[in-house]
């Protein structure tokens, strides 16, 4: 029975990679944070998927704890909606063997995102955990009935086969899963400062828990307008990182800065580092409890803990109405 006042459940979901910079922010965690109060939430560390890429797992339980304690300084609300880690809900990989079993190899091999991590990670043959990875994604969302998937526009085809398992499912064994809706943010890829995807692995990118002299530092690095070499040469803001980054973090000067950029008044260090003082500023409210989070993580544990066994109750739930469907049980 849907909660008044609720108009949905939503399942949201990241693997465990540590700090979290501006693109997560930007990308995912505002708008999961927005949506706090209109929805029912349910928060996944995906430490499964975290596999497809890398067998080493001895760092997934720090990164775990780090991304988390991000979650909670920006506003994630573990009483509002569980934050639990994926392995530790057997549920899913249960839900995931049984999904496997109504697609298609060659309909997970026209997946587009599929093919763009296979480029930008430069891999060479692809596992089979990996090319099944959207339907381990269906499993994690169809688990608590998700109906609604706030994502970045790179895993919406990854919803999509998600939307075909759910009717595929349901047109054989029974109405049993919701057909979930995709909701993008609005502001959904925020470049990193070599104007590439934002990725730690490179080190483009900007961390919620840096200090205002590391933001600084970093943003003296981002590419500008190659044609404004000097001050007073008129810029391109329309194509510059730095005016991407103001439209965000500074929306109240960027009128005055296009026009000084393009005039040739305004430079690009002086440009940068009112674009840091803009992104410092937003990013202060958060500082006090992501430093105390960082100094308290076995709360954080405690927390995921707890998320965990409310989460198990409702994947419980769903399974016995999977079994039953299936008349497996």
């Amino acid at each position: 029975m849907e909660k008044k006042g609720i108009k949905g459940r939503i399942l949201s979901g990241m693997r465990p990679t540590g700090k979290m910079h501006l693109g997560n922010w930007v990308g995912a965690l505002e708008n999961w944070v927005n949506m706090q109060s209109d929805f029912e939430n349910f928060h996944l560390i995906a430490d499964y998927h975290a596999l497809t890429t890398k067998l080493d797992t001895s760092e997934i339980l720090q990164n775990t704890l780090e991304m988390v304690a991000d979650w909670l300084s920006v506003g994630i609300d573990p009483q509002k909606g569980p934050i639990f880690r994926q392995s530790q809900i057997k549920e899913h990989a249960e839900l995931y063997l049984l999904f496997s079993m109504l697609i298609t190899s060659a309909r997970l091999e026209r997946n587009p995102t599929l093919k763009e991590q296979v480029k930008d990670l430069n891999i060479d043959t692809i596992i089979y955990g990996h090319l099944g990875y959207p339907v381990l994604q269906a499993a994690d969302i169809l688990l608590y009935k998700g109906n609604v998937v706030p994502v970045g526009e790179d895993q919406a085809p990854h919803v999509e086969i998600t939307r075909e398992i759910a009717r595929k499912f349901n047109s054989v064994y029974g109405e049993v899963f919701p057909i979930p809706k995709t909701k993008l943010t609005s502001f959904a890829r925020l470049p990193g400062l070599d104007g590439n995807k934002m990725s730690k692995s490179v080190g483009n990118t900007i961390l919620l828990p840096d200090s205002a002299d590391e933001i600084t530092v970093k943003m003296r690095k981002a590419v500008t307008d190659p044609q404004k070499i000097r001050r007073g040469d008129p810029g391109r803001p329309w194509i510059c990182l730095v005016y991407t980054y103001h439209k965000k973090f500074n929306p109240t000067e960027t009128d005055e800065i296009y026009a000084n950029c393009i005039s040739g008044e305004l430079g690009c260090v002086d440009c940068k580092m009112k674009c840091s003082a803009a992104i410092s500023s937003v990013l202060a409210p958060y500082s006090g409890k992501r430093r105390y989070y960082s100094e308290h993580l076995n709360e954080v544990l405690d927390i995921i803990k707890d998320g965990e066994r409310r989460a198990q109750k409702v994947a419980k739930n769903t399974m016995i109405d999977v079994r039953q469907a299936m008349l497996l049980g």
